[in-house]
């Protein structure tokens, strides 16, 4: 594994740090490939129940793709295509991680590193973030997926509005459009986001990943293309293990103590 992406794991919750803090943590080719693997490798880890994506210090979430390396890595149609399937597999991969995913932001949070909070769960951001999306000074179009989600986030008006100015967006205002979660003061924001995520691995994982399996497919097709997969989870979780357990806890008045199956 690359020292530029660091997986740092806390009992049940894994964090995923974007580690070039003296380039407010631009993501490199090798870290989009990176984050890609990692990602699904942590969706596939029965130890982990939830993840934190976060950039190294205070500084920056991310300040985007490491623009430095367009002059070869997107130096002309091929390699921008190439370039573009492996950002869109980084956002794919933590977009269906099958754990509860929140972005931990400070500072700026712009391009490439706005598209990764997107694919998040839930963005928890600081006091004094900076957000936006400046493909329109670069002479980019925002790939679909991303720009879907953004709608989803936000509407389209404000959606529009981010990609067409190229505007920064304050912390303040992200949060007023719906783009994030939660906004919190600086030195809160990191046990927060810890705190919240423990209660939400305390809960039955399979009741979460069927929430978010059921939200995903809602936004994609109103959930027609994944019925069968749908039945499948609320099956599986009524002869879980766990389902038993969330019954006898909650007629014994004690707190369920789940194990994922």
């Amino acid at each position: 594994m690359s020292d530029e992406i660091r997986v740092q794991q806390d009992g049940v919750i894994a964090t995923v740090i974007f580690n070039r803090p003296e380039m407010r943590n631009a993501i490199s080719l090798a870290m989009w490939r990176e984050i890609a693997r990692v990602a699904e490798g942590l969706g596939k880890d029965e130890s982990v129940r939830a993840v934190v994506f976060r950039g190294a210090g205070t500084e920056a979430f991310a300040s985007g793709a490491d623009i430095s390396e367009f002059k070869e890595v997107r130096k002309d149609v091929a390699t921008a295509q190439a370039y573009g399937r492996d950002t869109e597999a980084a956002y794919r991969a933590v977009r269906r991680c099958s754990k509860p995913t929140v972005a931990m932001i400070y500072g700026f949070c712009m391009g490439g590193g706005m598209a990764l909070a997107m694919a998040c769960d839930m963005r928890f951001a600081a006091e004094g973030a900076k957000f936006g999306i400046p493909a329109a000074r670069l002479g980019i179009i925002y790939g679909l997926e991303s720009t879907r989600q953004l709608v989803d986030l936000v509407g389209p008006a404000h959606a529009k509005d981010i990609l067409f100015s190229a505007r920064a967006l304050e912390a303040q205002e992200a949060f007023a459009i719906g783009f994030v979660n939660r906004l919190l003061p600086v030195h809160e924001l990191e046990p927060y986001t810890y705190d919240y995520l423990r209660k939400v691995a305390a809960n039955a994982p399979l009741s979460v990943r069927g929430a978010k399996v059921i939200i995903e497919s809602a936004l994609e097709d109103g959930g027609v293309g994944r019925q069968a997969e749908i039945r499948r989870l609320a099956l599986e979780a009524f002869e879980s293990e766990d389902y038993k357990e969330g019954t006898r806890a909650f007629l014994e008045k004690r707190p369920p103590r789940f194990e994922g199956r």
